[in-house]
């Protein structure tokens, strides 16, 4: 399908500005969930309503039940910003399902993000904590079902069949991936169906993007039309320079055919937007986390419209 070229705020705060964001290069605006008040906004303004929707994430200070199993057989270490649950929690994921579904037969989205798509772990932080899970006992059950290894302990798993382990979990991702997709296009046909993911490159932190988040680009393009990788360069610890370095070399390990729109984060604004603009790889459209902060000033708003132009410009040319 042919994806939207998409430019615009994360945040229904934003839409406090939705009667300006047009002038200044926005076209669409993500926020959370099934908001009636913002779906209505983005109706009033002619702005593009696109949904964040959560998959693999609760409180899990409420719902101890959800805290995946670590490698010592415990519950793993978790904090406020943990995402990802326990994937054997067949009535979680019951739930979330049904809330997608509900969410499609109200509204008419022009996109939705899947968020939070990954095994447990954070990492929008300079020094992440990567811990491996999930070994509750029906996760077990279900690698052992499904590669027909013969595995009792994340020991035995880790230790013999660590790369299997991988795959099956990104697997298990790509399918849940699949299915959401599958829910979305028959429920409003040509929504786009986007798709948030770790910011690092397949070979960092020892393959972390695969082996702790089990997100594997060439698994979940089937179901994935646009990937937007969190590039938040304060929070985590790097330099401005990472938006244009993740442009750069994206066509090395994201699947062709498929679009990178990254989204950016205000308390970064302008540099990490400044070096997005500069990569021979545009970004196909950009999201600004935190974008009430950019389009309630009118001078940061300005610079947004620039890059927009850019951006734009370099597409129409051709650039790739």
């Amino acid at each position: 399908m042919e994806v939207p070229l998409l430019f615009g705020p994360y945040g229904a705060a934003a839409l406090e500005h939705a009667d300006r964001l047009v002038q200044y290069g926005a076209n669409a605006v993500w926020f959370h969930g099934f908001s009636e008040p913002a779906f209505d906004a983005c109706a009033k303004y002619e702005l593009a309503a696109c949904v964040e929707f959560k998959t693999f994430r609760a409180d899990l200070y409420k719902r101890p039940d959800l805290v995946p199993i670590g490698v010592d057989g415990k519950p793993i270490r978790y904090g406020r910003l943990v995402q990802g649950v326990c994937l054997a929690q067949q009535e979680f994921l019951q739930e979330t399902e049904e809330n997608l579904l509900a969410g499609l037969r109200r509204f008419q989205p022009v996109g939705i993000w899947l968020d939070y798509l990954t095994y447990a772990g954070w990492f929008e932080t300079p020094q992440p904590d990567l811990q491996d899970s999930c070994f509750c006992p029906g996760c077990i059950a279900e690698f052992c079902e499904a590669t027909g290894v013969d595995a009792a302990t994340p020991g035995e798993i880790l230790d013999r069949h660590a790369a299997l382990w991988t795959r099956h979990k990104c697997e298990r991702i790509g399918g849940f991936a699949a299915g959401y997709a599958q829910i979305i296009r028959d429920q409003v046909p040509g929504c786009v169906v986007g798709a948030y993911v770790c910011p690092w490159e397949p070979d960092e932190y020892k393959g972390a993007l695969t082996r702790i988040f089990a997100q594997d680009y060439a698994l979940l393009a089937p179901a994935i039309d646009v990937f937007t990788p969190l590039i938040y360069t304060t929070k985590s610890g790097r330099s401005a320079t990472w938006a244009r370095t993740f442009l750069e070399r994206a066509p090395g390990f994201v699947p062709a055919g498929r679009k990178v729109q990254l989204i950016l984060d205000a308390l970064d604004f302008p540099d990490s937007l400044l070096a997005t603009v500069e990569s021979p790889h545009p970004s196909w459209g950009i999201q600004m986390f935190g974008g009430a902060q950019v389009f309630g000033d009118p001078d940061r708003a300005q610079a947004f419209l620039t890059a927009v132009v850019r951006i734009r410009k370099a597409i129409a040319a051709g650039v790739t």
